[in-house]
């Protein structure tokens, strides 16, 4: 993945192993991903609501919760370089208080029309590009052998969409359609505060002196930057797009309530969530390709047996909650990769660019499931489409990935990834 000379780049490990200042960071960059995630997800349990009260289509429906999902990965690839010039310090808070802008502005006035909801949604997926901030201002403050249970923990932020899911509806329906995004707007707020008071980059950060265009196009010439995209394509992607179309899934193919379809989409994040620093634990002591081989196995089983439409319980609710745990630990996995052997001071840009193959990743099946469901009547194509997929993921994973992760750095390792 890396040329011999790279090994310059490397994160100096801190001396000793991690300190508690090191997990007070974690602690709190985690949470900042978790409040901005859960703004980032606003839209989607409100998506059925949506639907019903400007009369939209299945496409203008998956269109209003594809567009946060897609904004916010691609500005995760200048987010990421940013963060590699100025530091999470600067980044975080910052991306947290432009976040405030749309939520209020969804919250307030634009959730009359079509085209009102596209432009707040739009300027939401800022909230998005959190994760992208994250990644390498924790990477920076663990040694390599324990970045991959740190990312996996950090990881674990994107729990901020099962706070949307179990509360967005119910505060909607309780208070009115303003109330769920005042106060996800006045955390944000809050957050903003706290990480601009308390955050701190980690001693000797390795800063990049180069221009941003050429940080970038270094970037993009790097084997792992692909290599890691593709994975977190399908990984991130197939539990983004379920956790932003599943309600309406289970709604319209199984005849679900709104509120119930929103809790059992919460149940799905949460696991995965869960899973995720599993996924990054696992690959200290396993290597992140064996523990992605095994997750893409537990995904292509799962999506086949749903295809079929099984009963939702049991046979349902198994397969879907198999998948969520098993996208959650390949997620986990693939940044574990990211973090060991990627360069100090393009960890953000190359975090950037992969975070944006996941959320496009997750862009994608939620217009193709409506666009089939509309054609067909039913859901079956799209999760073998899901099937064929993870099938390429996995011979890429044991065949190019592992021949190259085991070659690139292979004293970092434990045992060879």
């Amino acid at each position: 993945m890396r040329a011999p000379d790279d090994t310059a780049d490397t994160a100096p490990a801190p001396a000793g192993g991690p300190g508690g200042r090191a997990w007070m960071m974690l602690t709190l960059a985690t949470l900042g991903f978790a409040v901005n995630f859960w703004a980032w997800a606003l839209l989607s349990p409100l998506g059925p609501r949506f639907k019903e009260s400007l009369a939209l289509g299945s496409f203008e429906q998956s269109l209003l919760v594809a567009v946060p999902v897609v904004v916010g990965s691609l500005g995760r690839v200048p987010v990421g370089a940013l963060t590699d010039r100025f530091g999470g310090r600067v980044m975080f808070p910052l991306v947290s208080a432009a976040t405030i802008v749309p939520v209020l502005y969804l919250g307030v006035a634009g959730h009359s029309s079509l085209i009102a909801l596209l432009a707040g949604g739009f300027f939401l997926g800022i909230g998005g590009t959190a994760f992208a901030v994250g990644v390498p201002f924790v990477s920076a403050w663990f040694p390599p052998e324990r970045r991959g249970s740190a990312i996996g923990i950090f990881g674990a932020g994107m729990g901020g969409t099962a706070i949307s899911a179990l509360t967005t509806v119910k505060l909607v329906d309780a208070h009115g359609m303003a109330n769920p995004f005042l106060i996800t707007a006045a955390t944000l707020a809050l957050y903003a505060v706290l990480a601009a008071v308390l955050l701190r980059d980690a001693p000797g950060r390795t800063v990049p002196s180069e221009p941003l265009s050429r940080r970038l196009a270094d970037t993009m010439r790097l084997p792992l930057t692909w290599q890691a995209s593709a994975l977190y394509a399908v990984a991130f992607g197939g539990y983004v797009a379920f956790s932003v179309y599943l309600p309406t899934y289970l709604k319209t193919g199984y005849g679900l309530g709104q509120a119930d379809a929103a809790n059992r989409m919460a149940g799905f994040v949460l696991l995965a969530v869960a899973m995720r620093p599993v996924g990054g634990w696992l690959s200290d002591r396993m290597g992140p390709t064996r523990v992605l081989a095994g997750a893409l196995a537990v995904v292509i089983v799962g999506a086949a047996v749903q295809s079929a439409t099984p009963p939702l319980a049991p046979v349902g609710t198994v397969a879907f909650l198999a998948m969520a745990a098993a996208l959650g630990a390949s997620s986990g996995a693939t940044f574990a990769l990211v973090a060991l052997l990627a360069p100090a001071n393009k960890v953000g840009s190359i975090t950037g660019v992969v975070g944006a193959a996941g959320g496009l990743g997750g862009f994608v099946p939620p217009l193709v499931m409506g666009v089939i469901f509309s054609a067909t009547g039913s859901y079956a194509l799209g999760l073998l489409l899901l099937v064929l997929v993870a099938v390429a993921a996995l011979v890429f994973t044991v065949t190019g990935v592992r021949r190259a992760a085991a070659g690139a750095r292979p004293g970092l390792t434990r045992t060879p990834a």
